[in-house]
């Protein structure tokens, strides 16, 4: 969330910067030049508008959280797998990890939902996805507990209706 948060803030001062620019230009009468940096500052502020949205819904997902785990293995429907360290959070509305945002419940009946939990010993696996594409997930979920596991596949349950297979405990 933090480097979502510097890009939004880089977009500010480079958006601040290409005004300034376009106003000092404006008053030198290059009509053709203040044209120019004012379409570089119109670019800088879109950038910014798309990071701020983002920005507000890691930040959704941060204060909703019902799991941060530090470890995940990603695949997609045809097979590509990515492995990801660092933080990732398991929140109502959504996952972080990193700086990638996954949405879900946002867009209706046809947008991405969480589909499927299974909470085993070591690892809780995450199917999530709309009609076009399908995504799983692998966790390492670090949880030593049976309390603390079936607190976590209650609070998955209450907060996003999918109810969470538990295994081996």
């Amino acid at each position: 969330m933090e480097l979502i948060r510097r890009q939004r803030n880089s977009y500010f001062f480079l958006s601040l910067a290409s005004i300034c620019l376009t106003v000092w230009i404006a008053t030198t009468s290059l009509p053709k030049a203040a044209l120019a940096s004012g379409a570089m500052s119109l670019a800088f502020i879109l950038f910014l508008v798309r990071q701020s949205r983002l920005l507000n819904d890691a930040t959704l997902i941060w204060d909703n959280r019902i799991l941060a785990v530090s470890s995940a293995h990603i695949s997609i429907a045809d097979n590509q797998v990515e492995k990801s360290t660092g933080q990732i959070v398991i929140s109502t509305f959504g996952m972080l990890i990193g700086s990638k945002i996954y949405r879900w419940g946002l867009d209706g009946v046809h947008g991405t939902r969480l589909n499927a939990v299974e909470i085993d010993k070591e690892h809780m696996y995450l199917t999530f996805g709309d009609a076009d594409q399908t995504m799983k997930m692998e966790l390492l979920h670090g949880m030593t507990q049976r309390h603390a596991v079936l607190e976590t596949a209650q609070k998955l349950w209450h907060e996003t209706g999918v109810t969470a297979g538990i295994s081996g405990w």
